[in-house]
């Protein structure tokens, strides 16, 4: 009979842990440290640190398209790969952990994403020296940022 109320306890055990690891991963790895604004978008809540690392790496981007573009301008594709390049996945490691589990998934998948993309950018202007794709490229990476902007907000 104790056997019998052992392996009920157990059980029960491996229920409430597997519910409590399944909230902590929805919180930390899909939903992250959010709430709703008034205007619909989703805020992410952060330290000032952490939105200051934020913001400026969003400031490295918008800097790094200004820089590719006047590269598009000069037909200078060293300038575009190198101004793509910095701003690639280079910088992950400097990303603070904490922030990482305050974000969203869909934000950390688009923030790669763009990382990626950037990378990408890079290499093509050195293997493909084609400004129109480039411009392409540029582009859809702009159409992530406004899907971004237009889904989040720090605070």
């Amino acid at each position: 009979m104790a056997f019998i109320n052992m392996t009920k306890l157990g059980w029960i055990l491996f229920l409430f842990m597997s519910a409590v690891s399944a909230t902590l991963s929805y919180q930390f790895i899909i939903k992250g440290d959010t709430e709703i604004a008034a205007d619909g978008r989703t805020i992410i809540l952060l330290e000032e640190s952490e939105r200051a690392f934020f913001l400026n790496e969003m400031r490295g981007f918008l800097i790094a398209v200004q820089q590719i573009i006047d590269g598009i301008e000069k037909d200078d594709m060293q300038q575009i790969a190198t101004s793509a390049r910095k701003v690639g996945t280079i910088g992950f490691a400097s990303v603070p952990k904490s922030i990482v589990g305050k974000l969203p998934l869909a934000t950390k998948k688009m923030g790669f994403a763009t990382h990626q993309a950037f990378d990408q950018m890079a290499m093509d202007a050195e293997s493909l020296a084609d400004k129109e794709h480039t411009l392409s490229q540029l582009n859809q990476i702009l159409s992530t940022c406004t899907a971004c902007h237009s889904l989040y907000r720090l605070r």
